[in-house]
């Protein structure tokens, strides 16, 4: 009698579950008949010959059932990654899937069990099915370029925390302040509430000194100065009348500006590395289709570069429908029987930073310049005739689905982006047919 097993289909192989964690993952193996092969095997990241040690199992495998294996590690964010290249380079077929694939296979049986063990042999159950769909790893360039915009957006929402705190803080000692300027946060602003940390410092200060903080941090002239000087000091005795405030108040608002200074100081190093790692890498075809998005009216190189780092590789995507999905901008349908729900919503499963990026592409095209010019005069009549029969919220919505759809036409066209009307639009079509078919 002999254990070993022989497959006469080519299109078989060995499925490798793995659940990824931290600081150890565990392994299952699968063979086609749904069977496994001995227990979940767990790996310790910080150790080789645990490494090495299923690295040998996955072999021994191969060689006892004469099939290929194919290994499927659950997407973590950044867990995986070390483990997906160790096997990678070790001459496996390796491929990524989404963590909502495996969790709607919980109940693979009767018995509720969740663990890690568990997870692994369902992770390499769902690799034998046909029609899996699985992630692709992003270029190292794409993955670098993620990683910064994903900080970038970090830094900011902090920073408009430490704003919103700030502008509390003022609120509750000198209220009459915040409307003095534009923004609290300009260069001046910061630079005054710094020098002058409270009301009765900037009256007991000399004007000249206040004057020529303002002119050395502002753009503008003396008139300039000396209206945001006489602003100031009015401010600065209204609040006697309408503020209160004890010594700590003061000592938050000076620990909110230095963290504001020091996170833009670090947002502002995040925008130079960007564009020293697009400008190093021209001629490539990823930085190609950055450029490509950044034609579109209302997509800056900030914009263009999380995009395209989001979607990583755009080969992967076949249709508009598919974009949609991987950004999460899909509906949500609830249908069971002859029940159909009326309130559908985004699913809001993929990328948060894709969604935010098309939300102020789509906010820029709608909207309106100083000088009364539209970005994008089409999709700005699609959104106002939208608006007659649905909330601003919804059209909004459905004009973040034209742009993203607009960003798959560029990128799959390869041709930088130009306003057409929805009639030159048909016509361009039809001509194409008609080209086509003659």
């Amino acid at each position: 009698m002999t254990n070993k097993v022989f497959f006469n289909f080519d299109e078989l192989f060995i499925s490798v579950g793995m659940d990824v964690g931290a600081d150890f993952s565990w392994m299952s193996i699968a063979l086609p008949n749904q069977t496994f092969v001995g227990k979940p095997f767990k790996i310790l990241h910080d150790s080789i010959s645990s490494l090495e040690l299923a690295v040998s199992k996955i072999k021994e495998a191969e060689e006892l059932y004469s099939l290929e294996s194919r290994i499927f590690l659950e997407s973590t964010g950044i867990y995986h990654y070390p483990l997906f290249c160790y096997l990678r380079d070790k001459g496996f077929n390796c491929s990524v899937i989404n963590p909502i694939i495996t969790k709607s296979s919980t109940n693979i049986n009767i018995r509720k069990v969740h663990n890690d063990r568990f997870d692994s042999k369902k992770a390499a159950l769902i690799g034998l099915k046909p029609d899996l769909k699985v992630s692709l790893m992003p270029s190292e360039l794409a993955l670098d370029l993620r990683n910064l915009s994903r900080v970038y957006y970090d830094l900011m929402d902090n920073r408009s925390a430490y704003i919103n705190k700030l502008q509390g803080e003022l609120r509750m000692v000198f209220p009459q302040y915040l409307k003095i300027f534009s923004k609290v946060t300009t260069n001046t602003s910061l630079t005054l509430l710094e020098n002058y940390t409270s009301p009765d410092a900037f009256l007991s200060a000399e004007k000249r000194e206040i004057i020529d903080s303002i002119r050395s941090t502002a753009r503008f002239g003396v008139t300039y100065a000396n209206n945001k000087y006489n602003a100031i000091i009015q401010a600065a005795k209204d609040s006697k009348t309408f503020g209160h405030s004890v010594s700590s108040n003061f000592k938050r608002i000076q620990i909110y500006i230095r963290f504001i200074r020091q996170y833009d100081e670090e947002i502002t190093s995040l925008l130079e590395n960007m564009h020293e790692l697009v400008d190093s890498n021209e001629g490539t075809k990823f930085i190609q289709q950055i450029h490509l998005i950044e034609s579109y009216k209302g997509a800056g190189f900030l914009s263009a570069v999380s995009l395209m780092s989001e979607i990583g590789d755009f080969s992967a995507f076949h249709s508009p429908k598919q974009l949609f999905a991987y950004f999460g901008l899909d509906p949500a349908v609830k249908q069971s029987g002859k029940f159909e729900g009326t309130k559908i919503n985004m699913s809001k499963r993929g990328s948060r930073i894709a969604r935010r990026v098309l939300h102020t592409m789509a906010l820029i095209s709608i909207s309106k310049s100083r000088n009364g010019s539209v970005q994008n005069p089409v999709l700005r009549d699609y959104y106002l005739k939208k608006c007659e029969s649905k909330p601003k919220m919804v059209s909004l919505g459905a004009v973040m689905h034209k742009v993203c759809n607009i960003v798959f036409a560029i990128l799959r066209d390869e041709k930088e982006f130009q306003v057409i009307t929805p009639e030159e639009h048909q016509k361009n079509y039809l001509k194409a047919r008609c080209d086509i078919a003659a």
